[in-house]
């Protein structure tokens, strides 16, 4: 009786990607909990750093809708890192400033950031390293910078609470 050679395993990109993904978003935010800032804060405050920026121009650099940013903007606000400020070249504009205080934050949580990514990349070779970035870089800035119209968008589930 001939024996059949198992199928080839397909690699699932989706679900490597996400679980990368998901998995240096944990990493990230348990690391960055040391300075009392989140990825999401450290994003925005990192990207509106020095810049003239209004509330959706940084939503639209962080990957975030409408209202999780308002809702970001007032938490970074409230804990006195961000204010909302009117711009110089358009007054009836409002930009989003980062405050001294946002920046020190900043600059101790970009160490974070950076350690918790070297840590993460250790495991390759500096020539797949090199390779990988380049790769990832090339697809989120072409075939995956925007999401496919669809009429149902998939939606990321919260992860699951063990009971």
């Amino acid at each position: 009786m001939a024996t059949r050679a198992a199928p080839e395993t397909k690699v699932d990109l989706g679900f490597l990607l996400s679980q990368a993904s998901y998995a240096l978003s944990t990493q990230l935010t348990a690391a960055l909990a040391a300075v009392g800032i989140t990825p999401r804060a450290y994003c925005v405050l990192s990207k509106a750093l020095g810049a003239e920026k209004t509330q959706g121009a940084l939503a639209a650099e962080c990957g975030l809708d409408k209202t999780t940013m308002v809702v970001t903007v007032d938490e970074l606000e409230a804990a006195g890192l961000a204010e909302r400020r009117p711009s110089t070249s358009d007054r009836r504009v409002r930009i989003i400033a980062v405050t001294p205080e946002g920046a020190r934050k900043v600059a101790e949580a970009a160490e974070i950031v950076e350690r918790v990514q070297r840590e993460v990349l250790a495991d390759l070779s500096p020539e797949e390293r090199e390779g990988f970035l380049a790769g990832l870089a090339r697809l989120a800035g072409g075939r995956l910078a925007t999401p496919a119209p669809c009429e149902r968008p998939p939606r990321r589930r919260a992860p699951r609470v063990a009971a």
